[in-house]
């Protein structure tokens, strides 16, 4: 069959238990056993199906898996994996392991019940032989489930983790493809992926940096996070009851204002009194417009970003929140803590643009309300008009006329604040300016940048770097 010909559930289950040389087990805990049931009603489970087992019992399922804090976890699922695939060697592997490829699925989910009203999520993950006695390598996921009952839910998680399989079965060399595979008779409106792991020899290869890209480019999530060390994770296991502090940008590439400005906004951020005791998170977020150019998105450019953010050892969110109000309302799903909002007097300006909320009942006011609900604040620094030299703080940026009550409101009751402490020399330096010297090899971009980002943009060749003949120690 085809390897790109989109098929249905049926034909995926039907297509995976004819394929005689794929056996294993599927392990399913919290909303039935809804993956294994599709392989049982497409007929011809007896050559795919090992065993099928659901350990709901907390006890029983720590006396199979070990004990456990959060029964809905990576941790969890990774355990179930490890338990279920080794087993299946140990009893199968001399008998079944020259003729077939081994594999087990496991998913532990929450989802509406009779006691539990919230939001359903889950964990799903597939380790799988790609050929006899071969190392396996391994797929992970966490889905949000967004329908309302719990039978719709069941259903979805059934729908998804048969894409899942079959996509680690057909699509692993094809990684984009599989991710957009995901959601294939299903919608975002019913269930969104928000973190993929791969890991093993099929993905050798694979940077999951650019997976988590991948989610959000296609539409499976609106954002997807990852630390320092480029390990991807999922949002509550980072976000959970933390204070948040958030610096958008392009980085292309960190100067030295960027750094001033998360600087000295983070210093007024741990100084608010609702801060006493708290360890805020810093979250660096680009926005897909950010990474848009006139070609689309550069993958080899966003990872050198990417890379220049992790060597200060700050954690990166892409997003596709073009506005400020969805950033702050994909952050309260996970916390109530404080919040701040690192931006520039443009980016100022921008929310106060009545231009852009035509689409919204209330316009502008609308937006206002979802940007500044509880414990949300923004944090101004100020700007450097090259035209005419004036520095433009959010006490004297101006507004249209009609807003400038509104807009005094906000400031009296501290919603905005001007970061004071700012590096008056570090005005005049703008991403773009530094940029355009990188590539034309006018070394004076090298005093404009943090030092050691100097050395990696210089060691690696990023945004198209250019040696420079000047001699710059004597710039």
């Amino acid at each position: 069959m085809n390897n790109t010909e989109k098929l249905d559930t049926h034909q995926k289950a039907l297509q995976i238990n004819l394929d005689a040389k794929k056996y294993g087990t599927f392990a399913e805990i919290g909303a039935g056993q809804e993956v294994a049931r599709w392989f049982f009603h497409v007929g011809g489970a007896a050559g795919t199906v090992a065993k099928t087992i659901s350990a709901y019992d907390m006890g029983v399922s720590d006396a199979i898996y070990g004990p456990i804090d959060r029964y809905v976890s990576g941790k969890r699922l990774q355990s179930m994996l490890d338990y279920e695939f080794n087993l299946l060697l140990e009893r199968l592997n001399t008998k079944r392991g020259d003729r077939c490829t081994f594999f087990a699925f496991a998913d532990t989910v929450a989802t509406h019940s009779f006691t539990r009203k919230e939001e359903g999520h889950g964990w799903m993950g597939i380790r799988f032989q790609t050929e006899c006695h071969g190392a396996p390598s391994e797929i992970i996921i966490h889905v949000r489930m967004l329908d309302t009952q719990n039978v719709r839910e069941q259903e979805a998680l059934g729908i998804m983790g048969v894409n899942l399989i079959y996509g680690a079965f057909y699509y692993h060399d094809q990684p984009e493809i599989l991710i957009a595979s995901l959601l294939d008779d299903l919608s975002r409106e019913r269930i969104e992926v928000d973190m993929i792991r791969f890991s093993g020899p099929c993905f050798a290869k694979i940077d999951n940096r650019l997976m988590s890209l991948q989610l959000v480019q296609q539409g499976l999530t609106d954002a997807a996070m990852f630390t320092a060390e480029g390990e991807v994770v999922q949002p509550s296991d980072v976000l959970y009851k933390r204070a948040v502090l958030v610096e958008r940008g392009s980085f292309r590439p960190i100067i030295n204002t960027t750094l001033d400005m998360l600087e000295r906004a983070q210093e007024q951020f741990m100084a608010e009194p609702s801060m006493k005791g708290e360890q805020p998170l810093v979250l660096m977020e680009m926005t897909l417009r950010n990474l848009l150019s006139e070609s689309g998105i550069d993958h080899k450019d966003f990872l050198a970003r990417v890379d220049i953010l992790s060597a200060l050892g700050k954690t990166v969110m892409i997003s596709n929140f073009g506005r400020y109000y969805r950033l702050v309302s994909y952050l309260s799903r996970y916390t109530h803590k404080q919040t701040g909002i690192v931006l520039g007097v443009p980016s100022l300006k921008e929310i106060f643009d009545e231009k852009f909320y035509t689409d919204l009942e209330g316009g502008l006011l609308e937006s206002l309300g979802r940007l500044f609900k509880a414990e949300v604040k923004l944090y101004v620094y100020p700007w450097k008009d090259p035209s005419n030299g004036q520095v433009v703080t959010a006490e004297n940026m101006q507004v249209a006329p009609h807003l400038k009550h509104l807009y005094a409101y906000l400031l009296e009751n501290q919603c905005i604040e001007s970061i004071t402490k700012h590096n008056v020399e570090y005005l005049p330096i703008f991403s773009r300016d530094v940029l355009a010297r990188i590539q034309t090899g006018n070394c004076t971009w090298e005093s404009m940048v943090p030092p050691p980002i100097v050395e990696i943009i210089k060691k690696n060749r990023l945004f198209g770097y250019q040696s420079s003949s000047m001699d710059c120690d004597q710039i």
